[in-house]
């Protein structure tokens, strides 16, 4: 994969970047700044940008506001965020950005497994969403006192957790130790359950994400 980074911290940036390179991917550009990561993705079109939330000049929320910005100059350009804390209202926006496709959301310590880190890259340069499973974790939590999803049944919210991590039917099978079929059968009813119309399936799902998520 052909990667452009966006990250202040110097000793992150050099370390993401030998860590994709040992991967066997290739990372075209490095930026400091949010400013810097729209021309960096519109000259290079990676196949994926990993950027971090919090970026100079006020590190609030700079890289979040550039990852919406490249992915509205290059219509579905895959983007991975990084985030030190848990902010879903966050993962919430980049989700609805475009089409909610080939966007994930992770804590910086997810970093440090390798393996699930570059799992999740490969995923967003598929064009799948993914999100890091504590951010799922607290919403879960806060659902249980505020719930705009109390139609479903714990199996359902169960699916929906897991369908917030990015994860496919087949795996989210595996997960619950059940059948793909019913899987599927809890994914209609969810569907039916939120209001959200057959026409579309993949955005079916990322609109049921962000009414996980608490998006308005």
């Amino acid at each position: 994969m052909r990667v452009v980074i966006a990250e202040d911290s110097v000793l992150l940036r050099e370390g993401l970047t030998r860590l994709l390179e040992d991967g066997g991917h290739e990372v075209v550009a490095t930026v400091g700044d949010g400013s810097s990561l729209v021309p960096a993705v519109e000259e290079h079109r990676p196949d994926v940008a990993v950027v971090d939330v919090r970026m100079p000049p006020t590190h609030t929320d700079e890289g979040l506001r550039a990852a919406v910005a490249a992915r509205e100059r290059v219509p579905g350009q895959p983007v991975l965020v990084l985030s030190q804390y848990v902010e879903d209202t966050y993962a919430a926006e980049l989700l609805a950005s475009g089409d909610g496709r080939g966007v994930g959301y992770l804590l910086k310590d997810r970093v440090a497994d390798v393996g699930d880190f570059l799992d999740a890259l490969r995923r967003v340069a598929a064009g799948e969403a993914v999100l890091d499973p504590e951010v799922v974790a607290q919403v879960l939590v806060r659902r249980r006192s505020v719930d705009r999803l109390a139609a479903l049944t714990p199996r359902e919210r169960d699916v929906l957790a897991l369908m917030a991590e990015g994860r496919s039917n087949v795996a989210i099978a595996e997960r619950l130790v059940v059948s793909e079929g019913a899987v599927e059968k809890h994914v209609t009813s969810m569907f039916t359950k939120l209001g959200l119309q057959p026409d579309a399936a993949d955005s079916r799902r990322v609109l049921a994400v962000l009414a996980w998520l608490g998006a308005p």
